[in-house]
């Protein structure tokens, strides 16, 4: 047979397929020294190998048989490398170039050995030139073919990625809480792409500050996943512990770099001696927070720089959440503190009641709001007990419902009346409310007006008429547990919330015998949501009802309601436009809080026995309160007292400066009998100058009290409104000295003004004296 080119080139293949072996080292060589990166990884060395040798039979086996490079049968296994090699995230450009390297060197190898077969230099450079194009119509072929898997495996894998981002989004930094937020950044990727997961923080970025401190870098380890319990290896650093990142390991580069990276585990890790690692620092802001690292072991196939690329995309957006958190739990605790500090640190020393009390911050995103709660001794052993609530929560809400706080302890300490406290404390309101909405720094699009609404409930309770006087504004009204263990809630007049302006507020007086429990709380304790309905005021007063088990009107014998006269109708109600608050704390405008369930909760639990108030705070809180509530809550309960008639003395005086002496004869037997004989020469003194000033400036009838508590009381009433003032006496002047001879005397003094009349009232404590400048 006449040899031709192609006979010649299938000549050359058959002598070349005997060493098929020695070929396809040579080809693997060569791809070792042009490409390395193929072969750094296990799994695509492997596949590049076996993608070699295969190749090169089906090539010199379609050569050596004549078969058309377009019907050439491809290796079946071709497709899947192709897929292997773009999961591992080898670059399309190194699987091309792999692919004309190898061409080459079997190019090469064929051409050499034709003169060998052949002496016709003219059929040898036409089987040259014939091998030049099948080699090339095959491996455009190899080529297209691994381009479109390639590339369909790519976009498989991006779509993945981008629906392991978005996952991501939806299941990390689902609350404001560090701890679960990082949680959650470690059960997703454990579930997904991890076989271990830590999620470290820096103790200074805990701690609220930017900037690290001096010495080593300390971690506090957040999260971690799987449990210990589950298979796999254990962390060498547990949960919650603080500890020093090693200077020079991956997690100290992280840190100080910022960049993540592939590393091969080590002693520094804190993590078990895997397969492979991811290290990724977490950084919101341009601020590192901490470190997240990604362990697989096993025979799980090892991270690429596909893996790091989703890695550090879910980090970033975890890191995010993590610093939202994080800026949230520094601002939810300055307004805690800052709420604890304006609230009472401890109940005053007083008689007329037992007290407990309880508030707790929301435990929503809501955070800490303005309630308040508070107990305020008065003149003539009485005792004020408030509870309010400021719209709002954080920062605002808690100032707001420091100052309101303190304008009602001022007023209180002028004696102010239940309404009359009320009517000047809505003033403060509106001032407040004025004041937000023309500040140049508030913020614009804060309804700053709105949020400086309040509601408050005040009441006075008098040990020694045993009778309580409320009012409230807007407020949750309170219950009440007498001693036959009945317990109900009182009808109080509703009153509008603060802020409104021009209305009034009326007060209710209920005789409540020694040893009833009342309750005060703020809406958040006792409110449940449910629809809007007829059945209850804006206020939260509810509607009567004759359903059994349902609160009725007429529950609470001896108690008057008193109307107070409109005091405000000099003021103009709408000074403060748009900014006046329409709705009471806590309310939407198409749902209201519906109480009546919580406050029948609330009478449950009063009627059952405790052994303490605070346990009885505890009971009730326990009863109403959820896990996490929406709104911060202030309770105060407060168990009555009595001052019985052999620790008071009353006597009824005329109007003639002849009784002064009999009033002074009158203390002095009466503080004999009580013991306090040693105060009876200063006691004397200032009865007899109130007493005086009385009969010379006041006018009938005219009452002298002695009150016997933790001091001595005097107190010395009559029908005259006028104010007396202390004022210093000049040498020629005749008067003017007395009301300066009680100040001195008395550790306090003051005047009360009752609906008609007043009573000028001293302290006296047991080791008063009479001071030397009382005689200059």
């Amino acid at each position: 047979m006449e040899p031709t080119a192609a006979g010649l080139l299938s000549r050359a293949a058959h002598e070349l397929g005997a060493r098929t072996d020695e070929l396809s080292a040579e080809v693997e060589q060569r791809l070792r020294w042009e490409l390395p990166e193929l072969w750094e990884d296990p799994d695509v060395a492997r596949t590049a190998a076996e993608n070699v040798v295969e190749h090169v039979v089906a090539a010199l086996s379609g050569l050596e048989q004549a078969v058309e490079p377009d019907l050439i049968e491809l290796p079946p296994a071709d497709v899947e490398r192709a897929r292997v090699l773009a999961r591992h995230g080898t670059p399309l450009s190194t699987m091309l170039r792999a692919f004309r390297l190898a061409e080459e060197v079997v190019i090469d190898r064929l051409v050499e050995e034709l003169p060998r077969l052949s002496q016709d230099a003219e059929q040898v450079s036409a089987a040259a030139r014939q091998l030049n194009v099948i080699s090339t119509k095959y491996v455009d072929r190899v080529s297209e073919q691994g381009v479109l898997t390639f590339q369909a495996e790519r976009d498989k894998r991006l779509r993945w990625r981008s629906a392991m981002v978005n996952e991501a989004s939806m299941c990390i930094g689902t609350t404001l809480d560090i701890a679960r937020t990082t949680q959650e950044l470690a059960d997703f990727a454990t579930e997904q792409f991890a076989d271990l997961v830590t999620v470290d923080l820096l103790d200074t970025a805990l701690r609220g500050q930017d900037a690290a401190d001096e010495g080593p870098t300390m971690l506090r380890r957040m999260a971690q996943g799987p449990d210990a319990d589950e298979a796999g290896p254990e962390p060498r650093v547990e949960l919650r512990e603080l500890y020093a990142c090693p200077e020079g390991s991956p997690c100290a580069d992280a840190l100080s770099s910022g960049r993540p990276s592939r590393p091969q585990p080590d002693r520094y890790s804190g993590g078990p001696r895997g397969l492979s690692t991811l290290v990724v620092p977490l950084r919101a802001r341009g601020t590192t927070l901490g470190v997240a690292q990604f362990h697989r072991y096993g025979t799980a196939t090892p991270y690429d720089d596909e893996d790091l690329l989703l890695a550090q995309e879910i980090v970033v957006r975890a890191a995010v959440a993590v610093d939202n958190a994080r800026h949230y739990t520094h601002a939810r605790a300055t307004a805690v503190t800052l709420q604890r500090s304006l609230l009472p640190r401890e109940a005053p020393q007083q008689s007329a009641v037992d007290v407990a009390y309880r508030y707790r911050p929301a435990g929503s995103e809501a955070g800490v709001g303005g309630d308040w709660y508070d107990v305020i001794p008065l003149s003539g052993a009485r005792v004020a007990l408030v509870v309010g609530d400021v719209v709002g929560h954080g920062i605002r809400a808690a100032a707001t419902m420091g100052r309101l706080r303190t304008a009602v302890r001022t007023l209180a300490d002028i004696d102010l009346p239940p309404d009359e406290l009320l009517t000047h404390l809505d003033d403060v309101v509106l001032r407040l409310a004025t004041e937000a909405c023309t500040d140049p720094d508030a913020d614009p699009d804060a309804d700053v007006g709105r949020d400086n609404g309040a509601t408050c409930l005040y009441a006075v309770y008098d040990p020694v008429a045993r009778c309580c006087t409320l009012a409230r504004a807007g407020h949750v009204p309170p219950a009440v547990l007498v001693r036959d263990g009945t317990a109900d809630v009182l009808e109080l007049p509703p009153g509008p919330p603060l802020g409104r302006g021009g209305l009034p507020f009326e007060t209710l007086e209920v005789d409540l015998p020694e040893g009833s429990l009342i309750a005060l709380c703020t809406d958040g304790l006792v409110q449940a949501r449910g629809p809007r309905t007829a059945s209850g005021d804006a206020t939260g007063a509810p509607a009567p009802s004759t359903e059994p088990g349902t609160r009725t009107p007429d529950r609470t014998p001896d108690r008057t309601a008193h109307r107070t006269p409109d005091r405000t109708a000099h003021r103009t109600p709408d000074r403060t436009a748009d900014c006046t608050p329409d709705r009471a704390p806590g309310r939407t405008p198409d749902r209201a809080p519906d109480i009546d369930a919580g406050l029948a909760t609330l009478r449950q639990v009063l009627a059952r026995p405790a052994p303490s108030l605070e346990a009885a705070c505890d009971a009730v809180l326990e009863a109403l309160l959820p896990t996490r509530p929406d709104d911060d809550i202030a309770l105060l309960l407060a168990r009555t007292r009595a001052l019985g008639a052999d620790r008071v003395a009353t006597w009824e005086l005329e109007a003639d400066p002849s009784v002064v002496a009999k009033a002074r004869s009158d203390v002095s037997r009466k503080l004999t009998d009580w013991g306090l004989g040693e105060l009876a020469f200063v006691a004397e003194l200032v009865v007899s100058e109130l007493v005086t000033n009385a009969i010379r400036y006041g006018s009938s009838p005219i009452r002298l009290r002695l009150i016997h508590d933790r001091s001595l009381l005097c107190e010395v009433s009559d029908a005259s409104s006028t104010t007396p003032h202390l004022r210093r006496a000049r040498v020629f002047d005749e008067g003017g000295r007395g009301l300066l001879l009680v100040a001195q005397l008395a550790g306090q003094w003051g005047t009360r003004h009752a609906r008609r009349g007043k009573t000028v009232w001293a302290e006296l404590s047991e080791d008063a004296e009479i001071p030397v400048m009382a005689f200059e």
